[in-house]
């Protein structure tokens, strides 16, 4: 397993990271005894990087990722979110934050986490975050309860606005740098370099879209993007390659990113998963996939206030069904 500094931290994340939501039945019904077992062969296979939030299965996650990392809290680098705890229910006032992180940390049976992140920021008030939200989480490091504060959202503009205002640590960007969406690197790449900002890449196979799996009901894509995703893996059938290996390879490859977080919960996951790290050529394949996804390549659902909504440049505007 290889590892990458993140950012100016003294943190050195494995470059497989482990997303610790479905822990929380976010995709599906998942046995507790199973995920045990997967988080601590990733562990005993050189994934150190954990991550979680309560927002996950409403603290499920959590609750779950702390049993499991019972006596093995040592040998990982944890980080959970603050601020989202619901589908519709955001709070990023200081003294809510303050709370909050003290029943994670219950949760995750810790005393700290090596990185605490403000949770979907583009649902946010973006003064509040950063007057008020990021300067709770700073106090917070003071008090030893994180080692260091980060950034999570969707919307790129969103988390450079509250990045050129505020410092931060790590900026968590989901959806953005797959093979369907590639314009993290042309939007908020160059200010995390520029900057030396830590950046985490998320959902890799576009929450599912990537997969040979049903999509959850509760994906924002639209029936376009999820036609997009089945034309990848019929292509990647028909070269006998599994879309999710060749998705997330692609991810791992990227020479700034840290780490890429992808979601797993049982052993079998976490096996396909680690294929992933064995070398291979898949740029024809890939070049393939993208001329399939055609005029659908880039596309970005709304997220998040409407006041903070993206500009046309990156956003796809025409009406679709969601």
């Amino acid at each position: 397993m290889r590892h990458r500094r993140l950012g100016q931290t003294d943190l050195e994340l494995s470059i497989l990271g482990f997303g610790a939501s479905p822990l929380g039945n976010v995709f599906s019904v998942v046995d507790p005894a199973e995920s045990t077992r997967a988080v601590h062969q990733a562990i005993d296979w050189g994934i150190n990087f954990f991550d979680v939030s309560p927002y996950y299965g409403v603290t499920l996650a959590e609750q779950r990722l702390g049993m499991a990392l019972d006596g093995k809290r040592h040998e990982v680098i944890l980080t959970t979110k603050c601020g989202r705890y619901g589908a519709d229910d955001f709070d990023f006032s200081a003294r809510t934050i303050v709370a909050g992180v003290d029943a994670s940390l219950a949760r995750l049976k810790t005393d700290y986490v090596d990185l605490l992140q403000v949770h979907d920021v583009e649902f946010g008030d973006v003064e509040q975050i950063v007057t008020e939200t990021l300067p709770a989480l700073r106090g917070l490091q003071q008090l030893g309860k994180t080692r260091y504060i980060g950034i999570t959202g969707y919307s790129l503009e969103t988390l450079i606005t509250i990045a050129q205002l505020a410092p931060v640590d790590s900026i968590l960007s989901y959806c953005r740098y797959n093979l369907m969406v590639q314009d993290m690197d042309e939007i908020l790449t160059p200010l995390a370099k520029s900057k030396s900002i830590g950046l985490i890449n998320a959902s890799p196979l576009h929450m599912g879209v990537l997969s040979p799996g049903e999509i959850p009901t509760w994906h924002p894509a639209p029936p376009e993007i999820r036609a997009a995703g089945h034309r990848a893996n019929e292509i990647c059938k028909s070269h006998g390659l599994r879309l999710t290996e060749v998705a997330l390879r692609f991810c791992l490859a990227h020479s700034y990113v840290s780490s890429t977080l992808v979601g797993m919960s049982t052993v079998k996951e976490l096996e396909e998963n680690l294929r992933a790290l064995d070398p291979s050529e898949d740029a024809s394949v890939i070049q393939e996939i993208i001329t399939a996804i055609g005029s659908d390549f880039n596309y970005v659902w709304p997220s998040g206030r409407i006041d903070y909504a993206e500009s046309s440049d990156h956003v796809e505007t025409h009406d679709r069904s969601y």
